[in-house]
């Protein structure tokens, strides 16, 4: 496996988004087919799928169009790295996305998921001490096939309980 230079996908993102979905960068096989979370063992679009309606059994636009319809974005940390594989331990030379405008272009976003502790943390030390918003965050576990000390079950439920506008509560940054 060679050192690659990573650029990431543009945002999934409606118009009036609510909530903010954040990977730290999609995986090999994601940037391979140009889509979100499209390694077949990921759980994302299985979750959404529960949580929404987004099945991975449907098409990819038409879970796009799902996820925009309920006012989910999906967008990624890092804008550009150089990576081994699809591992974020592997992950150097991190580039952040531009966070600043994108919250100015799109203020509607009260909420910020991160899939995972990896994409927390380039948050976290990259992002969050240039930002002025006013934000709620949530980290739910990663829905990627590495990570397996979770079930399906246990890891959906956390997912729904982060999604759903019934749990409020402020992670400390």
């Amino acid at each position: 496996m060679k050192n690659e230079f990573i650029i990431a996908l543009p945002p999934i993102l409606p118009k009036r988004a609510h909530t903010l979905i954040l990977g730290s960068i999609p995986g090999a096989k994601s940037l391979e087919l140009n889509q979100y979370y499209a390694h077949p063992q990921n759980q994302f679009w299985r979750f959404m799928g529960d949580i929404f309606g987004a099945s991975p059994s449907i098409p990819y636009e038409e879970r796009i169009k799902v996820l925009k319809q309920k006012g989910i974005a999906v967008w990624d940390v890092l804008k550009a790295c150089n990576r081994y594989g699809s591992m974020d331990a592997d992950i150097k030379n991190p580039v952040v996305n531009d966070f600043e405008c994108f919250y100015q272009d799109n203020p509607s976003i009260k909420l910020v998921v991160f899939d995972s502790s990896s994409a927390e943390n380039f948050y976290k030390r990259l992002v969050q001490p240039t930002l002025s918003q006013e934000l709620i965050y949530r980290r739910v576990p990663s829905p990627s096939p590495a990570h397996a000390r979770m079930n399906y079950e246990a890891k959906r439920i956390l997912w729904m309980e982060a999604l759903s506008d019934r749990v409020v509560y402020r992670n400390s940054f």
